[in-house]
């Protein structure tokens, strides 16, 4: 018996013991807790249940050069309900008005609201979805509401801002204006204005601090934002919606008539390079276009006869021939280096001038007048090419430049056949817009300017940055040569490819290109034309140039020359800006006398210089001079009727005194 005791006894000291160690060791945690681990502990259960969310700032507004709004961030707002936060009295006092308030703002019965926020409260829904995409209008009505003006704590009320960029024009100049985005891998990306220039529309974005509630949502704590995002400037375009839309139709219309697979057309302002009109459609499907990609700026490919500018351009400063030196089209057919080079015209042009032969855009002609002068020493012409800019991009702030190739004698792929192909626009490749910056220096006075698409950052009425034209070449060629080109471009409407184009009453200069292309893909089963027109106008003090190019027309009707598919276009917008667009009221012929006119002043002035204190005779005269006389005499005037004075209540030569009044019937 007392040794079980002792047995007894013994497991109650290991068992306290144990016990003892325990309870030591607990202690021993919660104080290294407290004291050692508690800081990261906390840390750690905060970064859990309290974060800083990024409130992503409003971005800069884009408009074009007339003021219009081309892109826009408009906030939509998510509001949401918190039903335990708001304590029992405010809840009960508050539920009715605030109902009633929301059903006026939402067109829905007071009770629905009040049914759904007492379900909400009694749920314990602390994250109730109450109204979604509302505007800032819609935003500041429901915040002055009964029981959310109390705010996030004592009202419930949560607000979740999003940021959508909106286009108010629509998809026109939509691939340029562009976009900025995150791809699905998560990466940056974005085309255009928008992508060029974020650093500048993007601003600065705030932070607010939230703390996770029921269910993995998110609540702020507070009614301020740790950080206020700081909105981004606003830019500037260059482009005139005026132009655009013009631009934008007129291709639409010759796209859907040609059943082309797509086109682009460009509008410059050619004293300083800016930008006023750009569309780049391409078919989706049948009878639809949409701009998807900016074959403007980014398809370099075989631009064809437009390409001539430039071999007439490097013969004549050369002085290696004249306008009027005479080449043989031999029926419009040549072999050279053992390819055969051919002119479109069947029969080709008989024997005519190099000016004639640009203007017919006869291959034979300008490969002759190349080939014949360069051909022992390709690099000279090449180098040209090279100081013209054609070898390399503009460098433009929109990204996705296409890359213009223009082949090197030193180039292995160089061949004999280089150098007269090149005469024609083949073997070498360039986008419209580089073509375009081209033919606008001839139009600028030899002047070559850089392509803009924005001319000013703002911040309100601030000027933050202006971007003013850039001089890429001062002197692109000599003014002979220069005078030269614009006879000879003029003439190309006048009496050459263009000529159906012609209008007496309205002039512009420029050229025609009909290009070939995959003609050696697949043995030419490929075989598609390029049409194309550039130029500029008024043709004696250009204002705008511009380049129309359309791929791939339907050939079945015979038109896919550059003057049937891509002239048109440029005609319809030349005309329509100057025909159009709001003109001063000129007042013309100020001294041609009128005789009635000056009978009216002369009876008048006759009259006025009469006796001053008699009445004078005022019939026959017009009612408003006889009371503009009569006032001048202080005599106080009735009028019945409108019209030259019939009959006058007192005769003439009756004495004024300081109280008369005459009566004055006008008929």
């Amino acid at each position: 018996m007392v040794e079980n005791n002792k047995n007894i006894i013994l497991r109650i000291y290991v068992v306290a013991v144990v016990i003892f160690f325990m309870a030591l060791a607990i202690v021993l945690k919660i104080t290294n807790i407290q004291w050692v681990e508690g800081d990261s502990l906390r840390k750690l259960a905060n970064k859990h249940s309290i974060q800083n969310f990024v409130i992503p700032a409003n971005k800069g507004n884009i408009y074009s050069a007339d003021g219009s709004l081309l892109a826009t961030s408009i906030p939509n707002y998510n509001i949401r309900f918190d039903a335990l936060a708001p304590n029992d009295k405010d809840f009960h006092k508050n539920i009715k008005p605030l109902s009633d308030s929301l059903a006026v703002l939402f067109n829905k019965p007071s009770n629905y609201f009040h049914s759904e926020l007492t379900r909400a409260r009694t749920s314990g829904n602390r994250f109730y979805l109450l109204a979604k995409d509302l505007s800032y209008t819609q935003y500041m009505k429901i915040k002055k509401f009964p029981l959310f003006k109390l705010g996030i704590y004592r009202g419930g009320i949560i607000v979740d801002q999003q940021v959508v960029r909106k286009h108010p024009i629509g998809e026109i100049a939509s691939r340029t204006i562009g976009y900025e985005r995150i791809t699905p891998e998560g990466l940056p990306d974005g085309k255009g204005i928008e992508w060029a220039f974020r650093k500048y529309l993007n601003g600065k974005d705030g932070k607010v601090l939230k703390q996770k509630i029921a269910k993995g949502q998110w609540k702020p704590i507070r009614d301020v934002n740790e950080v206020e995002p700081q909105d981004g400037y606003d830019i500037i375009s260059t482009l005139d919606v005026y132009i655009q839309d013009i631009a934008h139709h007129a291709l639409m219309d010759q796209l859907l008539k040609f059943k082309a697979e797509h086109g682009c057309v460009v509008v410059m302002e050619t004293k300083t390079g800016y930008i006023k009109a750009i569309s780049n459609l391409g078919r989706i499907a049948d009878n639809t276009y949409v701009e998807t990609t900016n074959y403007a700026i980014q398809e370099s490919h075989e631009p064809g006869s437009t390409y001539k500018l430039a071999d007439m351009m490097a013969l004549l400063d050369d002085k290696k021939v004249d306008t009027s030196t005479v080449y043989n089209t031999n029926g419009g057919l040549m072999m050279i280096e053992g390819r055969r080079v051919k002119d479109s015209h069947d029969g080709g042009y008989g024997i005519i001038s190099l000016a004639k032969g640009f203007e017919k855009s006869s291959n034979t002609v300008m490969v002759q007048a190349v080939y014949n002068n360069y051909k022992n020493n390709p690099s000279q012409f090449v180098n040209h090419l090279n100081a013209y800019g054609l070898n390399k991009p503009l460098g433009l702030s929109i990204q996705g430049e296409g890359i213009p190739r223009v082949p090197q004698p030193t180039d292995k792929s160089w061949s004999p056949m280089s150098l007269p192909s090149m005469a024609f626009g083949y073997e070498v490749s360039i986008t419209p817009l580089q073509t375009l910056t081209f033919y606008n220096s001839v139009a600028n006075n030899g002047v070559m300017v850089k392509p803009q698409f924005v001319s000013e950052i703002k911040e309100w009425n601030k000027t933050i940055k202006k971007f003013d034209k850039i001089v890429m070449n001062p002197k692109i060629c000599s003014n002979s040569t220069l005078l030269k080109l614009r006879a000879v471009l003029e003439n190309v409407v006048k009496r050459g490819t263009a000529k159906d184009l012609y209008s007496k009453d309205f002039s512009f200069a420029g050229k025609t290109g009909t290009a070939q292309a995959n003609y050696v893909t697949n043995g030419g089963a490929d075989k598609h034309y390029i049409s194309s027109f550039v130029g500029y106008f008024p043709a004696e003090n250009p204002k705008y140039s511009c380049i129309v190019v359309v791929h791939k027309p339907d050939t079945s009707t015979n038109q896919y020359y550059g003057a049937d598919v891509a002239g048109p276009v440029f005609t319809r917008i030349a005309q329509k800006i100057f025909t159009d667009s709001p003109t001063k009221n000129i007042v013309k012929n100020l001294e041609l006398k009128n005789s009635n006119q000056e009978k009216n002043y002369s009876d008048y002035y006759t009259k006025a210089q009469e006796k001053k204190n008699v009445i004078p005779n005022l019939k026959g005269m017009s009612g408003m001079d006889a009371v503009a006389l009569l006032g001048n005499l202080k005599v106080k005037v009735k009028v019945i009727g409108v019209g030259k004075v019939k009959k006058q209540s007192l005769n003439p030569g009756e004495a004024i005194k300081s109280d008369t009044i005459i009566t004055l019937e006008l008929s």
